[in-house]
C-alpha cells in the first residue's frame, strides 16, 4: 500500500514537468535563431569619434579580414579616364539596402581632389573628358558601410588613392591657317608633333596604398 501510494506525487511531478517545460528549460538550450536574432545583432566593429570630411564617423575593424581596396587609373582613347578598384574582403551592396553595418559590405565613394564624384556599387566607372583640368589631381576611392560609417583599421580609412596628370590641350588650327608640313624637316622648332588635341601625359596611374589601403603621399602616376 505504501508503494502505491509512493508512485501517485511521482506521476503528478512528471505531468507538471512536462505543461511547464517552457518555464524550466536549461541553461545549456540553445538560443533562438530567428527574430530575436534579427531585433538585437552583434555590432560590428567599433565606431570612432574620428570623422572624414564629410562628418560619417570611422567603423574601426582589425587587420585580420578587414575590406581592401586598390585603386587604378588609366586615360582612355577619348579623353577621359577609367578608373578600376581591386577589392578584397568587400562586396557591394545593392542600391536599397538597409542602412546597418555588415561585415565587409557597402560602398565605395570616388573622389577627385577631395571632392565626391560618385558612390560606386561597381569596379569601374569613367571620368569623362574636360571633367579634370590642366595639371596634376588626386583620385581617391574609400570604403564605407551601408549605415554610411566608413571602414577604418588602425584609425585610418580604408581608400586608395591615384594621382594622375592631365596635359593641357592643344589649340585648334585657326580656319585659312597653314597645314602643317608633310616632312619632319619642314616642321618648325619645337612643334608637338602628331599629338592630338586631347592627349594626356600619364599613360597610367598607379595604386598608392599604405596598411589597408590608406593613402601614401608619395609617388605619382603621370
Amino acid at each position: 500500500m505504501s508503494w502505491s501510494r509512493g508512485i501517485l506525487p511521482a506521476l503528478a511531478v512528471c505531468v507538471l514537468s512536462v505543461t511547464g517545460a517552457a518555464g524550466c528549460a536549461s541553461d545549456d538550450a540553445s538560443t533562438p535563431t530567428g527574430q530575436e536574432s534579427a531585433i538585437s545583432p552583434s555590432p560590428v566593429g567599433k565606431v570612432l569619434d574620428d570623422t572624414d570630411d564629410d562628418g560619417r564617423h570611422y567603423r574601426e575593424v582589425g587587420k585580420k579580414g578587414a575590406p581592401q581596396v586598390a585603386l587604378e587609373v588609366e586615360p582612355d582613347a577619348e579623353g577621359g579616364w577609367d578608373v578600376r578598384l581591386n577589392l578584397r574582403d568587400f562586396a557591394f551592396s545593392p542600391s536599397g539596402t538597409q542602412a546597418r553595418a555588415v561585415t565587409g559590405r557597402g560602398l565605395a565613394r570616388l573622389f577627385a581632389d577631395g571632392e565626391p564624384l560618385a558612390d560606386l556599387r561597381d569596379t569601374s566607372y569613367r571620368i569623362p573628358e574636360g571633367y579634370l583640368a590642366h595639371g596634376t589631381h588626386q583620385v581617391t576611392a574609400r570604403l564605407y558601410a551601408d549605415d554610411g560609417t566608413v571602414w577604418a583599421v588602425d584609425g585610418k580609412p580604408v581608400e586608395s588613392t591615384a594621382d594622375i596628370t592631365a596635359s593641357e590641350p592643344e589649340p585648334e588650327p585657326e580656319p585659312g591657317s597653314a597645314s602643317e608640313p608633310e616632312s619632319a624637316s619642314e616642321s618648325p622648332a619645337g612643334d608637338p608633333g602628331s599629338s592630338s588635341p586631347s592627349a594626356l601625359s600619364a599613360p597610367g596611374a598607379f595604386p598608392r596604398t599604405e596598411g589597408q589601403g590608406s593613402p601614401d603621399r608619395g609617388g605619382k602616376a603621370s
